[in-house]
């Protein structure tokens, strides 16, 4: 009997093969998203357990953040940048949401996000979601939700006009790029909430600091930050 389980996932995999989404190798069980090798790779930041971590920091004196975390470390030619461009710019949804769990993990088990009452993603531009499909932030929201057990407040806040893409900005620049550029449709439903504001990667913090003086405009909120990486400098 084992010898014909083997023959059929041998034959299995042979016609539809399960790949590694970190490196491509075949060498990865059906039921797993990450060869044993790009899992071990994966550069934990570990910040959600410590208060005043370097992503709380990029927002002292900007705006008022109860908890904020990134799961990762995010550098050139690495494992997590593959995975990143892969959920972007690639359709491959399955491994953000994979990866958005790994992070409601962490902050469920911080005991620091514990009072979250809904997760917002950052906004696309509506265009620009249109044409990619989905929102990459939405998926990781959603991963993080299935890890905690708590909802995703889509379109409670939308992106109201293009902005560029952040990449080759400086930090004005960036600030100016996303100013003005959300607005919250229907208030009422995060009156008195606390939210988790979820983004991909954060390097100056400014399109999080952007939504979420938005989001704190409406009464009694307060605001939570957690990314799938951040930046290294």
């Amino acid at each position: 009997m084992q010898l014909l389980k083997t023959i059929f996932s041998d034959t299995l995999h042979l016609f539809y093969p399960h790949n590694c989404s970190g490196c491509g190798s075949d060498l990865i069980e059906n039921n797993n998203f990450l060869c044993l090798k790009c899992f071990n790779d994966l550069p934990h930041t570990n910040f959600a357990k410590h208060v005043n971590n370097p992503v709380e920091k990029i927002f002292w004196g900007r705006i008022p953040v109860k908890a904020a975390h990134s799961e990762f470390y995010f550098t050139k030619e690495s494992v997590i940048q593959r995975l990143i461009h892969r959920l972007k710019y690639e359709g491959d949804t399955e491994i953000g949401f994979y990866l958005g769990q790994i992070i409601g993990k962490s902050i469920l088990e911080s005991n620091r996000f514990k009072e979250i009452d809904g997760i917002i993603p950052l906004p696309l531009f509506p265009e620009k979601e249109k044409i990619r499909g989905y929102n990459q932030s939405a998926v990781i929201a959603k991963g993080i939700a299935s890890a905690y057990q708590i909802p995703v407040l889509e379109n409670c806040v939308i992106r109201k006009r293009y902005t560029e893409t952040q990449t080759r900005k400086h930090r004005t620049e960036r600030w100016e790029n996303v100013e003005n550029s959300f607005f919250v449709t229907d208030p009422s439903s995060l009156k008195n909430k606390n939210i988790l504001l979820v983004d991909d990667v954060i390097t100056t913090g400014a399109s999080l600091e952007a939504c979420g003086n938005t989001i704190l405009q409406i009464e009694n909120t307060s605001l939570y930050f957690a990314t799938l990486a951040i930046a290294s400098k």
